[in-house]
Formats: structure tokens, C-alpha cells, sequence
């Protein structure tokens, strides 16, 4: 079966090494390989003698996103609801991440984009190294930040969530440690030795992993031009009220005190899609005040809205411009912000008519954080 292939796995005493397995595709999550990842989660979370769960990725990525070319083909032939179970099944995988009653560490020593995210940052061990490449860049391809990321997006310091889901900005290992996104940094080169170290954790206890993590940890320095040295203007222009508000600050920022950075943050966010910035926008914003199963049941609804085309059919020209043609130079329809007003950002976050909100497995190991609430 391609989905076994796809995840390779290793059985080390009581630890379970699970890695993604299609690096000429930057490992890119296959609807496979989202059901293979839940059963085997679920299966050793039920086994007394598996202790700790780890997942990686081969070659240079650690997950570069989800499978996109299938999901648009169903909406270029009007079948998106064929695409619907996949959102259904990964963002499960995520919730059960999220509720993980096992310790489990991701090492993250790659590009983690889009699902790659999702099925790293919702568990509880979070491993950056020197090669570390995280983003979400969905707003550019005309879908919006989604597996759970209204969630973890909207609890990094102050508006930090908001300028990195909104614009795509590329963050570093150290950047990731620096805002909470990486729970450890380590070092490339010291990768092996930590891995046979977890192999010898006993328990189920996530103190016994944790302990031999910060063994290895090191605290990288921020590099001087990074982002997260401009939280004080992020703070103060990411958390207007709206997009086109957000644009302003920046453009007024820009004219006190030219700077190359702000010039290329207010880009990204005139080229990225009307639509998705406005919908993100708000999706981050009430994720602040939701658990994470709340967050993944609002963002199925927005995700099969997207993908059925009926408010905007961004996401087929976003692939188009940026994976398929690659010309970067997408015609969104609405054009402009000012096109979409608050009824349109509105129908996103309604049931679709005829489909049915996610629905979790139930859950032993509910943090009070992670409980769905009803929308």
C-alpha cells in the first residue's frame, strides 16, 4: 500500500519513529498518508508498551503542506465535496494531536508549511533545528491559514499570529523558539544522539522526554534583521481592525521611517488574495477566544466554502499563478478589499447547506484549551 511507503515506521522498545516519506514532494501530506498517521496515533495511544511517538520527515523538508493537486481538480470539475473527507480527516488528525494523552515529539529539521504545521505544532514536543523553514502561506494561494492555526496563530505574543498568517512570512528555527511556535532548538548534527536518547524513555510521562529534550536544547540567537525584533510595529499595525486598516498603519509606518522591511510586509499583503486576507483576518481573531476543536470545526466550514467556489474562486487562480503556472501574478476577483464587505467575510463562518460540521472522535485527554465548543 502507498500509505505504508509513504510512512515509514520503526519500532525502538516502547518508542514508535514515524517518518514522512515522499521527499521529492517535500513530503507533502497525501489523503493516505492522513488516515495511515491517524490510525497508527490512535492505535499506540490504545497500546500499554508504546511510551512515545516520534515523527519526522526524509530529506529536506519536514512537510511542506497537503496534496493540493488532487483537492483541485475536484473543485475545477465541480466535485469538490470529493475533497471535503480529506480536510475532514487531517483536521481530526490534528484534534487528536491536540488531545494527546502520549508524549510525542516532532522534529521539524526542514520546510514545515501548511499541514506540515498541523500535524506538528498541536503536539507537545516541537524540535527546530538551524534548517528550519516554517510558514503559511495560504492567503497567496487563495485559501486561508487552516489545520488548527486560527488556534496557535492567535496565541503567539501579541499580533505576531496575525502578521505571520497574513503575509506568509518565512520564520527560522530561532524565530520559531523565540515565539513559541518550537518548544526546543537542536542542532542538526546532534539530531541522532537525541533520538537514540528518546529511545530509552520508559514512560508515558512527558517529564521523562522533556528532560532529556532540555539536555540538548540551545538557545539560538535572533537574528538581528528578523521580524520578531519588530514586534512593536507588528503590535501596532497588525492589530487594527481591518486588512485595508492594517495596510494604512504600514504605509504610515513606512513614510516616518523608511524601512525595506515594512515595504516588503505591505506587499505580500497587496499581492496576496482580497478574499482569503479578510477571512483569515477574522478566523484568527475569534480563534483567540476558542479552543482548538472550536478553531478546527469553524475552518472546515471556511476550507469546503473556499473549495466550492460559490463567494470566490481564488484558490484555482492562486494554484494556478504560484504552483501550476507559475507566472506569481494572480487575478483575484474580488480585485480589492474594499470590494468585500463584512456579509461576504460573513458566509464563510455559515454551515454549508447539505454538508455536516466536523465531528470528533471522543477524547480522554481533554485539556480545557482543546474542548469543541458548539458554533
Amino acid at each position: 500500500m502507498a500509505s505504508h511507503s509513504q510512512i515509514l515506521v520503526e519500532e525502538k522498545s516502547s518508542v514508535r519513529i514515524l517518518t514522512l516519506n515522499r521527499p521529492r514532494q517535500l513530503n507533502a501530506l497525501s489523503s493516505n498518508m492522513i488516515s495511515r498517521l491517524l490510525q497508527l496515533f490512535r492505535a499506540y495511544e490504545e497500546d500499554p508498551s508504546v511510551t512515545l511517538v516520534i515523527l519526522k520527515g526524509q530529506g529536506r523538508a519536514f512537510c511542506a503542506g497537503g496534496d493540493i493537486p488532487p483537492l483541485l481538480s475536484y473543485v475545477i470539475q465541480g466535485k469538490w465535496r470529493l475533497g471535503a473527507p480529506f480536510f475532514a480527516d487531517q483536521y481530526t488528525l490534528n484534534y487528536v494531536l491536540a488531545t494527546y494523552s502520549k508524549a510525542q515529539v516532532s522534529i521539524l529539521n526542514g520546510i514545515v508549511m501548511g499541514a506540515g504545521a498541523g500535524v506538528s505544532i498541536h503536539g507537545r514536543f516541537r524540535i527546530a533545528t538551524e534548517n528550519t523553514v516554517f510558514a503559511m502561506p495560504e492567503t497567496a494561494l487563495g485559501l486561508l491559514p487552516d489545520v488548527g492555526a486560527s488556534y496557535f496563530l492567535s496565541r503567539l505574543p501579541g499580533f505576531f499570529g496575525e502578521y505571520v498568517g497574513l503575509t506568509g512570512a518565512r520564520l527560522d528555527g530561532a524565530e520559531m523558539l523565540a515565539c513559541g511556535l518550537a518548544t526546543h532548538f537542536v542542532p542538526s548534527t546532534r539530531l541522532t544522539s537525541l533520538e537514540e536518547d528518546l529511545c530509552t524513555v520508559g514512560s508515558s510521562d512527558p517529564s521523562f522526554a522533556s528532560t532529556i529534550l532540555d539536555a540538548y536544547t540551545e538557545r539560538p540567537h535572533v537574528k538581528q534583521n528578523s521580524a520578531y525584533h519588530r514586534l512593536d510595529v507588528i503590535d501596532r499595525c497588525f492589530s487594527r481592525r481591518t486588512v485595508e486598516d492594517i495596510i494604512s498603519a504600514l504605509e504610515r509606518e513606512f513614510t516616518q521611517r523608511p524601512d525595506d522591511w515594512i515595504s516588503s510586509t505591505t506587499q505580500a499583503l497587496k499581492k496576496a488574495s482580497p478574499s482569503s486576507l479578510k477571512i483569515s483576518l477574522r478566523s484568527i481573531r475569534e480563534g483567540r477566544l476558542q479552543g482548538v476543536g472550536h478553531c478546527l470545526i469553524r475552518e472546515y466550514r471556511m476550507v469546503c466554502h473556499v473549495m466550492k467556489g460559490d463567494l470566490s474562486k481564488d484558490i484555482v487562480e492562486g494554484c494556478r499563478a504560484i504552483l501550476v503556472d507559475k507566472d506569481k501574478n494572480p487575478k483575484w476577483e474580488p480585485r480589492r478589499l474594499e470590494d468585500i464587505n463584512d456579509r461576504m467575510v460573513d458566509q464563510y463562518f455559515e454551515r454549508l447547506e447539505g454538508l455536516e460540521d466536523l465531528k470528533f472522535p471522543p477524547r480522554n485527554n481533554l485539556r480545557a484549551s482543546s474542548i469543541a465548543a458548539k458554533l
